[in-house]
């Protein structure tokens, strides 16, 4: 078992439920902690196939190269992880242009998603031991 994917594992498990605290009260951060619930997720994924990227920008370029690209994953959710990024930026650095409520749902729908694809791919190794993933979310 690799101790650094289980740490990038459990840290998106427990990202996800921050994004759904936060949605009413400030959905510019429940967007990015939704962004960061994929990141660590995708992270985890890349680490188990000794693939490690530092760059945010890098890690969405594996997504869709190794996962989408040779039929892993389904174009959907590259989608959603580019989606996930881009409504990060702005969340983070938008200035006066702020994430809706609706947005910050949907980001944590596409979330959940690459939780699921992640968990899907090695159940045993990222366990929903939580339940997390059976959580009705907005």
């Amino acid at each position: 078992m690799n101790k650094e994917a289980v740490e990038l594992w459990n840290r998106a498990l427990n990202t996800l439920p921050s994004a759904k605290i936060l949605l009413s009260a400030d959905p510019d951060s429940s967007a990015s902690c939704s962004y960061y619930t994929a990141f660590y997720a995708v992270s985890a994924l890349f680490v188990l196939q000794g693939k490690g990227y530092y760059k945010h920008s890098a890690v969405e370029a594996a997504v869709h190269r190794d996962l989408v690209k040779p039929g892993l994953w389904e174009k959907d959710l590259g989608s959603d992880y580019s989606g996930l990024l881009e409504t990060r930026m702005t969340a983070n650095y938008g200035m006066s242009k702020h994430v809706s409520l609706e947005e910050a749902k949907e980001a944590i729908q596409a979330a959940k998603r690459i939780l699921q694809a992640v968990h899907k791919s090695h159940p045993d190794i990222f366990p929903d031991n939580e339940g997390i993933l059976c959580q009705n979310l907005p």
